[in-house]
C-alpha cells in the first residue's frame, strides 16, 4: 500500500511539474506570472486559450500554452493562403481577365463570339470592365454578331466554401465564388425617406438595370423604424426586397449585399457597357467554356502583392478564395479547387517543420468551420517566412495590419504603446478571437506570435482586451 501511495504521489508530482512547464518557461517567471495572472478570470473559466510566443532575435520560445491545443482559426488561416501564394506563385505574379473573340473581324464586325475568361482577380470593378470594352472598342469592333461569354472554366463548380454557414446569405462577407469576380460579388444599395407615405427611394452602386426590386416600403411620418432590405436568398434569387416603415427624419444610409452567380453579373455588366460604347451585341449572354481559336484584344492584370496586401489589411473573404484558387490553377491547370490550393498550403507547413495531417484546412477565408490548427502551427509558419523566404518576406509583414494604424486593426492599441510596432492578422467568428503576427519590442526584439482565444459566449471585447493587454507585456518586457 506504501509503494502504491508513493508511486501515486510521483505520477502526481510528475504530472504537475509538466504541466507547469508547458507554462512557466526557465529565465523569464516574473513574465509568465503576469501574463497567467491574466487568466484568473471568470472569462477563461469556460473559454480556450492558446498561446505561442517566439523570440526571433534569440531563436527560442518565450511563452507557450496550450499551444499544440487545436482551435478554430477564422480569419487567421488567410496567413496561410498569402503566405503560401507569394512563395509558389512568386511576388511578381499578375491576375489577368482577359477579353478575346472567336470568328473574323471585318469591316468592324466580329463574326464570331465576344468571350472574358476570368483570372481570379478579386478587386476587378465596373471601372476595369468599362476601360476592358474602350480596348474592345479600339481594336475596331462595332458589332458582334455572336454572343457574350464568360469562360469560368479555370474553377470548379464550388460557389462556397466547405463549412460555410448557409444562413448568412446574403451577407457581403460570404460572396459567391467565380474566377469572372465584380465589384467584390456584391450590390450596395442606398436608401432615403421618400415622401410621407410613399416607399423608401432606393438607388444601386453601380447603376445597372438587370436586377429586379420589390420595394414595399413606406416612408411614415415618425414612429420606429422596421424597414429592411435584404435578397431573395432563400430562393437564392437577386430579387432585392425593400419592406417595412422608414420614418420621414431618418438619414440616408446604404447596405451592401452578395449576388449569385457572379459571372452572370459580370455579363449583364459587360453587355451595359458594350452599349454605353455604342457597340451592338446579337447574340446571347451566358457562360461557356472556349473551345475553338480565339484572338486575344487585351487583358487587365493586377499585382498579386496589391490583392494580398488587401486581403490581410481588411480580411477579405473573396480575395483570400481567389487567391487560394489562383495558386491551385498554376500548378493543375483548371477546375482550380480549395482542396487543390490545399496542397499548396500543406507544402508550405511541411517546409515550416511541420505535420499538415495534423491540422485540418478546408478553404482560404477562415469563414470554414472545420478549419481546426494550432497556435504552435502559426507561430513556426510565420517563423519560417520571415527566416527563409527573404525575398517575399517583406511583402508578407506589410500585408499585415498595424496596431493602431490600418486594417482591422485600425481601432485598436490607439493608447497603447504597441501601437505601430504590431504587424498581426487578426480572425474573429461567433465565439472566436484569434490575434497572431509579429511584434517589434522596445528592447530591439522581433517576436512571432499566435493568440488564439474561443469558446466564448458573446462580445469578443474581453479576448481583445486579453490580447492587447499580452502584447503589451510582451513589448515592454523583452
Amino acid at each position: 500500500m506504501k509503494k502504491f501511495r508513493n508511486a501515486a504521489i510521483l505520477i502526481l508530482f510528475s504530472s504537475f511539474f509538466f504541466n507547469a512547464c508547458s507554462v512557466f518557461q526557465p529565465g523569464k517567471p516574473l513574465l509568465q506570472k503576469r501574463i497567467d495572472s491574466l487568466m484568473v478570470t471568470d472569462f477563461f473559466k469556460t473559454t480556450q486559450v492558446g498561446i505561442s510566443v517566439y523570440d526571433l532575435k534569440n531563436n527560442q520560445p518565450v511563452y507557450e500554452q496550450n499551444e499544440k491545443l487545436l482551435f478554430r482559426p477564422a480569419s487567421n488561416q488567410k496567413i496561410f493562403t498569402t503566405a503560401a501564394a507569394l512563395k509558389f506563385l512568386s511576388a511578381n505574379h499578375k491576375f489577368s481577365t482577359v477579353v478575346s473573340y472567336s470568328g473574323e473581324l471585318k469591316d468592324s464586325v466580329c463574326s464570331g463570339n465576344l468571350y472574358f475568361t476570368g483570372g481570379f482577380d478579386p478587386e476587378f470593378s465596373s471601372h476595369d470592365l468599362d476601360s476592358l470594352v474602350k480596348e474592345i472598342k479600339k481594336a475596331g469592333i462595332k458589332e458582334i454578331k455572336g454572343n457574350l461569354y464568360g469562360d469560368v472554366s479555370a474553377m470548379d463548380s464550388m460557389f462556397w466554401g466547405s463549412g460555410w454557414i448557409w444562413d448568412d446569405d446574403p451577407e457581403a462577407y460570404m460572396p459567391y465564388l467565380s474566377p469572372l469576380t465584380i465589384n467584390k460579388n456584391c450590390i450596395i444599395i442606398s436608401f432615403k425617406p421618400g415622401a410621407i407615405g410613399s416607399p423608401a427611394v432606393i438607388s444601386l452602386n453601380p447603376e445597372i438595370n438587370f436586377l429586379p426590386i420589390i420595394n414595399t416600403s413606406v416612408t411614415t411620418e415618425n414612429g420606429k423604424s422596421d424597414f429592411r432590405i435584404t435578397r431573395d436568398w432563400l430562393n437564392r434569387k437577386n430579387t432585392i426586397l425593400v419592406s417595412g416603415n422608414l420614418p420621414a427624419k431618418s438619414n440616408p444610409e446604404s447596405v451592401t449585399l452578395n449576388l449569385v452567380n457572379p459571372a452572370l453579373n459580370f455579363l449583364n455588366l459587360a453587355k451595359e457597357s458594350l452599349i454605353k460604347n455604342k457597340i451592338i451585341l446579337n447574340g446571347i449572354i451566358d457562360t461557356s467554356t472556349i473551345k475553338m481559336p480565339v484572338t486575344k484584344i487585351t487583358s487587365f492584370e493586377r499585382d498579386i502583392n496589391y490583392i494580398i496586401k488587401v486581403t490581410n489589411k481588411r480580411s477579405d473573404n473573396l480575395n483570400a478564395e481567389m487567391v487560394l484558387r489562383e495558386t491551385a490553377h498554376k500548378y493543375f491547370g483548371k477546375s482550380a479547387s480549395a482542396d487543390k490550393g490545399k496542397v499548396l498550403v500543406d507544402s508550405l507547413i511541411i517546409l515550416a517543420g511541420k505535420n499538415p495531417r495534423q491540422y485540418k484546412f478546408i478553404d482560404g477565408s477562415g469563414l470554414s468551420y472545420y478549419d481546426l490548427l494550432t497556435a504552435d502551427l502559426i507561430t513556426n509558419v510565420l517563423k519560417y517566412m520571415y527566416e527563409q523566404e527573404p525575398s517575399i518576406k517583406e511583402n508578407f509583414i506589410n500585408s499585415l495590419p498595424v496596431a493602431g494604424i490600418d486594417g482591422t486593426l485600425s481601432n485598436r492599441f490607439k493608447n497603447s504603446p504597441v501601437k505601430g510596432h504590431l504587424f498581426a492578422k487578426t480572425g474573429t467568428l461567433s465565439g472566436v478571437s484569434n490575434l497572431s503576427g509579429y511584434l517589434d519590442t522596445v528592447n530591439g526584439n522581433k517576436l512571432a506570435f499566435s493568440i488564439l482565444i474561443q469558446n466564448f459566449v458573446g462580445s469578443a471585447s474581453l479576448a481583445r482586451e486579453f490580447q492587447e493587454k499580452i502584447c503589451q507585456i510582451f513589448y515592454q518586457e523583452l
